[in-house]
């Protein structure tokens, strides 16, 4: 750090304020909490006095620095700006003002952001476990070291954070919509390539429909069976993972989904809540299924599994299909009859197989945007820490 950096505890530049109110029965009352990791306040809820267990409650204003001191260790720590002016919180949020004009409320914002600050936190409110950890008091808080520049400096250091922090928010952006504009490419492409193709069909008469629990009663579950899946193991674009699924009896199986001959290529489809939701059966395993699901087992010789996946994904199958569908009742749910009836296009098997080929492509494009996305956006996160580093030892 530079030469003209002044090392002070926070008692010297900063001072408790209280604007503590008695609590009215007919007043109404926003109330804030104050986010991990830097973040700073939000409006947690608005209440009335009857609607509050607090006698008092302490009034906040603009400019004024807060913490909690129950999460101090996770850096609840901020300042209080002008959409929250007039806003209340309870004894656990400690408030101070500036003295002697050597703190911006910013900078402090941002030192109470570093690793290092926050170790020291740490230090000072660890109890036995995490979940009993000591409350931050301020004696503690103000007995804190800071390295001080002048004013000026201060000001200069905090406009860089934020605007490095800035480009950094607009770099992630940009990635996101990148992801979501190569997403969007696969339902339009879908669209454009499955529109008007071949005769059209229904997909009652080229699949039978099954469900794979007439009953729709929840089975007994043993220790070790037949996995049962619904939607909840779908994994990733195209996976079905039983190791996350509780078991069923091999009866179970027997008595729903066992004559059916249910297996690799067959199509399990969503009906119930994340309606559309659809996966190819894995090859090699049996399993049981929730009536959330049902399966849609496609006549080989006049479909391909692959293409009917893409299909049932299409916004063409969709829209048709949630279009019957009365979402003012309950969790919506697709009746077996209306898949039946819904209608398929139906090229010729060379040609589905070229559609597929064309639309596994852009999908495995798509999935390497999205990691290269994904990795992009913890690369960037990633940098903030050492900004803040720099930014504190004079560097920045």
């Amino acid at each position: 750090m530079s030469n003209n950096w002044s090392t002070v505890r926070l008692g010297e530049v900063l001072e408790p304020v209280t604007r503590e109110e008695a609590v009215e029965a007919t007043k109404e009352y926003r109330l804030l909490g104050i986010r991990l990791d830097g973040r700073g306040p939000f409006l947690r809820e608005i209440v009335t006095g009857t609607q509050t267990s607090a006698a008092k409650l302490s009034r906040v204003a603009k400019g004024d620095f807060i913490y909690s001191r129950l999460f101090a260790w996770r850096g609840a720590f901020g300042v209080i700006g002008p959409e929250f002016d007039g806003c209340y919180v309870s004894g656990e949020f400690p408030t101070f003002l500036p003295k002697n004009g050597k703190v911006e409320v910013d900078y402090l914002r941002h030192w109470f952001r570093l690793r290092s600050t926050l170790s020291r936190v740490e230090e000072d409110c660890s109890g036995s476990t995490p979940l009993t950890r000591n409350r931050f008091k301020e004696e503690f808080f103000l007995a804190l070291d800071i390295s001080l520049p002048p004013l000026m400096e201060q000001r200069r250091i905090v406009a860089r954070i934020e605007d490095l922090a800035a480009k950094i928010e607009e770099a992630r952006a940009l990635r996101q919509h990148a992801a979501e504009e190569a997403e969007a490419l696969i339902a339009a492409s879908s669209i454009t390539i499955l529109a008007g193709v071949g005769a059209p069909s229904s997909v009652g008469e080229v699949c039978d429909v099954i469900d794979p629990n007439p009953s729709h009663r929840y089975p007994v579950y043993i220790p070790n069976g037949i996995p049962i899946v619904s939607s909840s193991e779908f994994v990733g674009e195209d996976g079905i993972d039983p190791s996350l699924a509780k078991h069923v009896p091999e009866s179970f199986y027997t008595a729903t989904l066992g004559s059916y001959r249910v297996g690799g290529g067959d199509l399990i489809f969503s009906r119930k809540g994340k309606v559309g939701y659809a996966r190819l059966h894995p090859e090699g395993i049996r399993l049981a299924m929730t009536h959330t699901l049902c399966v849609i087992k496609p006549d080989r010789t006049k479909l391909e599994p692959r293409y009917l996946l893409h299909f049932a994904r299409s916004p063409i199958f969709l829209q048709e299909l949630t279009g019957t569908m009365n979402p003012n009742v309950g969790v919506p749910t697709l009746g077996l009859g209306v898949i039946r009836d819904a209608g398929i296009p139906l090229p010729s098997l060379p040609d589905q197989r070229r559609i597929v080929d064309y639309l596994d492509g852009i999908q495995r494009r798509t999935e390497a945007l999205k990691v290269l996305q994904a990795e992009t956006s913890a690369e960037l996160v990633a940098l903030m820490p050492s900004i803040l580093e720099r930014a504190f030892y004079g560097k920045l």
